[in-house]
């Protein structure tokens, strides 16, 4: 199935400029027989790929699980000034704004963790089969056994 990351759909040039027509591309993609998509979605498309999918993969780890990753791929992203989404950079500057991945993370873990629990709660989304680990070894075992069948 294709693969879809959020992000690079959401922001396509210099600034962190945002595409005007991204949630016509996602109701595109999402209108396809088969995708993948690595987020449980912007504001603005998060309904309809929620109504269009029939499994949701939630990896609900702890920010003890979460963060070191996020600090550990930031610092690698800027100090080899790896280009993300759109040709942007992580930029040391970058690590004291609110909206740098390694504050939002951590300011946005509970809120995300609660708004993803009250999604996969909702009756409108009862027909998602939803798959949750608490722990990188669930979700790799997982994948073991979805490869070796």
């Amino acid at each position: 199935m294709p693969y879809h990351e959020m992000d690079a759909l959401h922001y396509v040039g210099p600034g962190w400029a945002v595409d005007d027509g991204f949630a016509a591309k996602v109701a595109a993609i999402v209108s396809s027989p088969g995708w993948v998509f690595d987020s449980f979605g912007y504001p603005q498309v998060r309904e309809l790929l929620w109504e269009r999918a029939d499994t949701v993969v939630w990896l609900d780890y702890s920010r003890s699980v979460i963060m070191p990753r996020v600090l550990r791929r930031s610092l690698r992203r800027t100090l080899l000034r790896e280009p993300v989404f759109g040709g942007n950079r992580e930029t040391l500057a970058g690590w004291f704004r609110r909206d740098h991945p390694a504050w939002w993370a951590w300011s946005q873990h509970a809120a995300r963790r609660a708004a993803i629990h009250r999604l996969v709660h909702d009756p409108r989304f009862a027909h998602l089969n939803v798959i949750r680990f608490g722990a990188p070894h669930e979700a790799a075992a997982w994948l073991y056994d979805l490869t070796h069948r």
